[in-house]
């Protein structure tokens, strides 16, 4: 068995599952965001593969560092993983799961913000990313392989569509 973290598919704002009594419990802060530009969303598809080998489509996200507000992180996160930057529109909501790691269950919260393109290029992503791409934001709703981020894009057209 592969010890690689597993993600069991969340909604978002749902409450994380108890973990089983006895087991260890650690927490992890992370923070995405929803990059749009002109209807369309950049997506990554992650070197680390899902735990059936499958490629995942993905949106970009990672850990709050120690000193970084979740905004923060979130656009590091994507600037890093899309070689993209963008300016934040508002927070989107949280996505709660838990996952079992080295026999420990960690309970994860993202935050993801919505974000419009300013500018930059996708080949210029980091080593943990394997492709970035723009695809249509109904696409994504749809393609994304977690069920709490192509919640986000749901949030994010909603919100896009209200701001007209």
């Amino acid at each position: 068995m592969s010890s690689r973290p597993r993600k069991r598919a969340a909604r978002a704002g749902a409450s994380p599952p108890v973990p089983r009594a006895g087991s260890a419990r650690e927490r992890e802060v992370s923070a995405g965001g929803v990059l749009v530009r002109d209807g369309q969303v950049a997506v990554i598809v992650p070197t680390r593969r899902a735990a059936d080998g499958s490629r995942v489509l993905a949106l970009p996200k990672g850990h709050v560092d120690p000193g970084e507000t979740a905004i923060e992180a979130a656009g590091r996160e994507v600037r890093e993983e899309t070689g993209l930057r963008g300016e934040p529109r508002c927070e989107l909501g949280k996505s709660r799961y838990w996952y079992r790691r080295d026999g420990r269950t960690i309970g994860k919260t993202v935050t993801f913000y919505l974000f419009s393109y300013l500018d930059g290029d996708t080949t210029d992503h980091d080593d943990e990313v394997e492709e970035v791409r723009w695809i249509p934001l109904r696409e994504a709703e749809t393609e994304l392989s977690h069920a709490a981020e192509r919640s986000m894009i749901t949030r994010a057209l909603a919100y896009l569509a209200k701001d007209r």
